[in-house]
């Protein structure tokens, strides 16, 4: 959508008649908000007064056009999550109650003004809103402290919808800040009927994207996805297709509202079948089919599994078209339970641990309805990331072709690795507040201790010899042994085992990451059965209830170990712990329940038996300690990471070498094809 041209804005550049204003961000109002996401898109500001009761300096009508526009901001006002006893959301239109405020200092709608500075050549936004009743419009910005000062008021008093504009300088964002206004009434109400943040350009017309889907067995939520799209118009306008990759037995196309979808979406929506790649092969292929038919701009990668909000996609490209450089844009994950809650603002890989996390200066978990954007200071800097996980995340097909395809990982690591080459190749990548898909948080799963913690241990290496900058990848080769310790400790000698494999998988060589995508799932699950942690029970009933032949020492249950020597010195008598006989009673009964919540090494290593629920709390495992698996795997396990670590140099020699053709095209063609051959194979079995 853009704005009739207007004269540039002092610092704003000025070009030939041919640029025009492009709105980059809308405010966006649902009538339909529930009122766990309500703080993300609008909140209620309660007007304070003094003991007497009149109202305090910086209440209605307080705000004159001339004062100081650097005035930095004490508004004593009382933060409600959402609109509160604030005012209303009604056919989009947001209404303050008279005496009442609102604010859109909120997650959605507030105007991320650093990442537009940092990634853009803009030194200028302009703000348009409507606006109509009896109040002031106020207009704020922060800096990258999180403090906040009041840029402008404008007086409203108009029956009709009244046009306002603002042009506001990009100029002081460096290290962070957000631009946003709010709504104060006086007497009588005050409506905000619309805004629009807009940057002048040359650039007006908007690039185009297709969204690649990779879905198994998920086909309630990938077709409730495809139904919720055929409600944003301006959105599907900015789409050439919607590439579905089914790469599961439950099918997408048999769903009972399918056809309902495919009719709406028209020739946009495509559906592709083939073997199950993992996530690294069903993106890869969206991203191949895109790229190759040379129709589109970008490729935006979405999980099958989650809920957006279709106006972060128009953001992102935005954000895209007008970047300094091809950039790949990604939205945040908030959590599926709890909507309020962000799972991380965004996610770095430490280097010399060569593990992923929250970006430095970030919090994990924040719960923007305990705490707005306006009350939280970390969340003013801007957060420079390492890549964007591919729940959400646009790619430039320039960027694809340039570098390749996801790497063969099947799952985990997959979207980390793309974003580490693409760095490398000079594309930057920004996570971008205000795009954003609600997804079942990591906290609700533990897949470290299934057959996915194969993958964890094999691609967090295969990456560390990709990219790290410290000889045998840092501190990662003693990770991964003391996690086989803590494994054996906890007597999850599953795990444990698949973590060998996943080492001698990569000492063999990188001629085995294509040929595996096809079977060593298959291979792990079946490894998986024979041990007793992986045998679980969906009803604690269908065990024996815990009981032990002796009380604890003291009745003392065991506690976490603080500091370096404390926790050696657990770990050397958790050790010696395996070598001593048996308990009878625990092969009869499991000792102690343990919830997951306490399923640690420190803990764990103190019994014969334990049973162990899931962290979806759906199930329940026994876990027996065995001496002999535990002796045999530590001894394998010291002698693998040992060769791991003596080999480095040259597997990584290897794997750089052979990285451009494992994610070429050509590579990825044939490993379609052989999926595909699979199940036609599998189907005609049966």
């Amino acid at each position: 959508m853009t704005e009739p041209t207007a004269p540039a804005a002092d610092g704003a550049e000025r070009g030939t008649s041919t640029r025009q204003f492009r709105t980059v961000q809308r405010t966006v109002l649902r009538e339909s908000l529930e009122l766990d996401v309500l703080p993300l898109y609008v909140g209620g500001l309660v007007a304070q007064t003094t003991a007497g009761g009149a109202s305090g300096a910086r209440q209605s009508g307080s705000f004159d056009e001339g004062e100081d526009e650097e005035e930095t901001d004490d508004l004593s006002a009382d933060y409600e999550g959402g609109a509160g006893g604030g005012g209303e959301i009604v056919d989009r239109h947001a209404t303050a109650r008279p005496e009442r405020r609102l604010t859109f200092a909120t997650y959605f709608n507030a105007f991320p003004a650093s990442y537009w500075r940092r990634w853009t050549e803009y030194r200028s936004v302009r703000l348009r809103a409507e606006v109509s009743g009896l109040g002031t419009f106020i207009v704020y910005r922060s800096t990258a402290k999180g403090h906040i000062q009041r840029v402008q008021a404008i007086s409203v008093d108009s029956v009709d919808p009244q046009a306002l504009e603002l042009d506001l300088s990009l100029g002081p964002f460096i290290d962070g800040g957000w631009y946003w206004f709010e709504i104060q009434a006086a007497s009588q109400p005050i409506t905000l009927h619309g805004a629009t943040w807009s940057i002048e350009t040359e650039r007006a017309e908007s690039g185009r994207a297709s969204i690649g889907i990779t879905t198994f067995n998920r086909p309630d939520f990938c077709v409730a996805q495809l139904l919720n799209l055929l409600h944003e118009p301006e959105v599907l306008a900015a789409l050439d297709e919607i590439i579905v990759v089914d790469q599961g037995t439950d099918k997408v196309s048999e769903h009972a509202r399918y056809a309902e979808a495919a009719e709406g979406l028209g020739g946009k929506l495509r559906i592709i079948e083939q073997g199950n790649l993992g996530g690294s092969g069903g993106f890869s292929r969206a991203m191949h089919e895109v790229a190759s038919k040379g129709q589109s701009d970008y490729v935006l990668l979405l999980d099958d599994d989650v809920v957006c909000e279709a106006e972060g996609i128009l953001r992102a490209v935005a954000l895209a078209d007008l970047a300094k450089q091809p950039t790949i844009v990604g939205g945040q994950m908030f959590s599926l339970y709890v909507r309020s809650v962000l799972h991380a603002f965004g996610e770095t890989v430490q280097q010399y641990r060569w593990f992923w996390g929250p970006a430095p200066n970030t919090t994990q978990g924040h719960d923007f309805a305990r705490r707005s954007l306006r009350s939280t200071s970390w969340l003013h800097r801007r957060i420079d990331v390492d890549y964007n996980g591919w729940w959400m995340c646009l790619i430039p097909t320039k960027v694809v072709k340039d570098i390749g395809l996801s790497l063969p990982m099947f799952i985990k690591w997959d979207d980390a690795e793309f974003g580490l080459r693409a760095r490398a190749a000079g594309y930057p990548t920004v996570t971008m507040p205000g795009v954003a898909v609600w997804h079942v948080p990591w906290t609700e799963k533990d897949d470290t201790v299934d057959w996915q913690s194969y993958y964890h241990r094999r691609n967090r290496i295969v990456s560390a010899l990709l990219y790290s900058p410290y000889p045998r990848g840092g501190r990662l080769v003693r990770e991964s042994l003391d996690m086989q310790f803590k494994f054996l400790m906890s007597m999850q000698y599953g795990p444990a085992e698949m973590g060998l494999m996943a080492i001698e998988d990569i000492l063999d060589g990188t001629q085995r990451m294509h040929r595996d995508l096809l079977s060593r799932l298959d291979d792990l699950r079946e490894l998986r059965k024979g041990f007793d942690d992986a045998n679980a029970q969906p009803d604690l009933d269908r065990y024996p209830a815990p009981k032990r032949s002796k009380p604890p020492r003291r009745g003392r249950t065991p506690t976490m170990p603080r500091r370096r020597p404390a926790k050696v010195k657990e770990m050397v008598a958790g050790t010696l712990r395996q070598f001593l006989p048996i308990r009878p009673m625990s092969r009869e009964h499991p000792e102690v329940g343990v919830p997951h919540l306490d399923t640690y090494w420190w803990r764990l290593s103190h019994y014969d038996s334990a049973l162990v629920s899931s962290a979806d709390g759906s199930a329940a495992w026994w876990y027996k300690r065995n001496p002999e698996q535990f002796r045999d795997i530590l001894v394998r396990s010291v002698r693998l990471h040992a060769r791991l670590a003596r080999e480095w140099p040259r597997l990584s020699a290897e794997f750089k070498e052979a990285l451009p053709g494992l994610v070429s095209p050509d590579t990825w063609k044939a490993t379609f094809d052989a999926s595909l051959h699979r199940v036609e194979d599998r189907d005609s079995r049966h």
